[in-house]
């Protein structure tokens, strides 16, 4: 479903056989040694912090198997109707209050795939500098009817790696294993599962990771310090630029230059 919130978008919180290591991007700085793992909820049309944070490490695992968010961005997301931030939400299936994300059920009792396909075709992104570029793909996206929240999510996800160029692996947590951890302790043996030397966090979880658990299963952690690039919006002046959308927003304004725009601006003091 679609709505306008009054305000931009909050702040965010901070599969099986795909093994190797993706192209990290060397802006920013010299890497540690050895496999760098970061892992994050599926969010449906992530956001640039999370297209960051894939591109930077060199396994990328989703986070299926832990609690779904009432009102967090598993299903919902902002995308850039004339200079106002519009949210695009998927109806889910009303379960329990601890679903996990991998159980979550798609409503497609409503219409949600025509109303958001026509949001960014005709309210959003008609005259996007590259929207004939890449509605072909976009469109084949709503055309397909999905059960899966978390097939979903994974497939938005994959849709604007491919268009970004990142070719980072990912991996879903609920086919790694079985985890008894909670909180820094999950985190801990699912990394160490998938075969890290370092992980690679959102710097919202500084509040609340405990460092020394990764530790204890010989893990360092990096943060991962975003910086949201300032890029040409077509329907706004540079004056009011419209941050924490959808990564679709860069993509769609800039085409093949969205990575290069996302990994410059690491580098920027």
């Amino acid at each position: 479903m679609i709505g306008v919130p009054s305000s931009p978008s909050p702040d965010r919180a901070g599969v099986p056989g795909d093994t190797g290591s993706g192209s990290r991007a060397a802006a920013g700085g010299e890497r540690p040694p050895g496999i760098t793992v970061a892992l994050h909820q599926p969010h449906y049309l992530p956001w640039l912090g999370l297209l960051d944070k894939i591109d930077r490490c060199d396994r990328f695992v989703i986070l299926d198997n832990v609690q779904f968010e009432r009102r967090g961005w598993q299903n919902r997301n902002y995308v850039l109707g004339g200079k106002k931030p519009v949210l695009l939400t998927v109806p889910v299936t009303q379960g329990s209050r601890g679903d996990r994300i991998r159980d979550k059920v798609v409503d497609n009792s409503q219409k949600w795939r025509s109303r958001h396909y026509k949001a960014l075709a005709e309210h959003c992104y008609r005259k996007a500098p590259y929207w004939r570029d890449y509605r072909e793909e976009i469109a084949h996206l709503y055309e397909q009817e999905w059960e899966s929240l978390t097939d979903l999510a994974v497939a938005t996800t994959r849709m604007l790696m491919r268009a970004f160029g990142i070719d980072t692996p990912l991996m879903l947590a609920s086919e790694i294993g079985e985890f008894p951890g909670h909180k820094s302790e999950l985190l801990a043996q699912i990394c160490a599962k998938a075969g890290a030397t370092t992980m690679l966090s959102g710097d919202g979880a500084r509040d609340y990771l405990e460092p020394e658990t990764l530790r204890r299963y010989g893990i360092d952690v990096e943060w991962q310090e975003f910086r949201h690039p300032v890029y040409p919006q077509h329907s706004c002046d540079p004056a009011d630029f419209v941050p924490r959308l959808s990564a679709i927003d860069l993509l769609l304004n800039t085409g093949p230059e969205a990575l290069s725009v996302l990994r410059e601006a690491r580098t920027r003091n």
